[in-house]
């Protein structure tokens, strides 16, 4: 799977959707993430790019100071820039954060493309401290926050099949286990969920032990969720319910998911 090509078409539809925001009037609300507007969706996405390309191009240690990082970065004129305690932010998407956003997304692809996946780079993964984490979980993070904005303009269309399944994976090898740590969830109690794909081959059975979290280690599951690799994804990423899925099995279950992968 050619990552970078996919980080490629997702921010540009992003921008795609965020710039049709625009020229239609003031910026409309996200529904699939509360409290925000385009503005705000627009305005994390870059903030959260710009500090990932710091850490590669600038080989730190850690995440910069925002607060540093930002003041050589951000244009003079910031009217009608989202606050980021301070939201939902009405009004008129300013051009001038679209334009940054766009200068900021160029740059990430540009380390991605001139720097080699197994490239050291700091990751908040201790697992896995290369420039091709980034490089995966940006794609990830584009391509669902892309399909946040295209819904808030009422043309969200499926995540692409490789990047949604491979999102599907990665949430168990990676995000879940973060979340749980981040949150203090609850130890597992030998909960069994499987997830299976309709559109092309993929079956995932994810096991809660205690504070382990094993991907495919056998046995069957207590409730299965099929659906595309998209929908499944959307799913996982708390943007679509059960219901958009064919549940077997203890549907009351699945809410027991998200109490032990709770959100961040």
């Amino acid at each position: 799977m050619e990552l970078a090509a996919h980080f490629h078409r997702e921010v540009r539809a992003f921008h795609d959707a965020a710039r049709q925001a625009a020229d239609d009037g003031d910026a409309p609300a996200v529904p699939s993430c509360p409290d925000w507007t385009m503005s705000d969706l627009v305005g994390h996405l870059s903030g959260v790019q710009r500090m990932v390309t710091a850490v590669i191009r600038d080989r730190l240690k850690g995440f910069p100071d925002p607060a540093q990082l930002m003041a050589g970065e951000l244009p003079a004129d910031m009217t009608g820039w989202p606050a980021p305690d301070r939201s939902p932010t009405f009004g008129p998407i300013p051009l001038t954060l679209l334009d940054w956003f766009a200068e900021g997304a160029d740059q990430l692809e540009r380390q991605f493309r001139e720097r080699e996946p197994g490239e050291f780079a700091w990751t908040w993964w201790e697992q896995d401290q290369t420039v091709g984490f980034w490089l995966r979980m940006q794609t990830i993070e584009a391509a669902v926050h892309r399909w946040d904005a295209e819904l808030a303009i009422g043309a969200a269309r499926p995540i692409h099949e490789e990047i949604a399944a491979d999102a599907v994976t990665q949430t168990f090898e990676v995000m879940a286990p973060a979340r749980r740590f981040l949150t203090q969830a609850p130890a597992g109690a030998g909960e069994r969920f499987g997830f299976r794909r309709t559109d092309g081959p993929g079956e995932w059975v994810v096991h809660f032990d205690g504070e382990h979290v094993r991907l495919g280690d056998g046995g069957a599951a207590d409730v299965e969720a099929a659906g595309t690799a998209s929908d499944l994804m959307l799913f996982l990423w708390h943007r679509l319910p059960a219901d958009e899925l064919d549940v077997r099995g203890d549907k009351a279950l699945l809410d027991r998911y998200f109490v032990l992968v709770p959100p961040v």
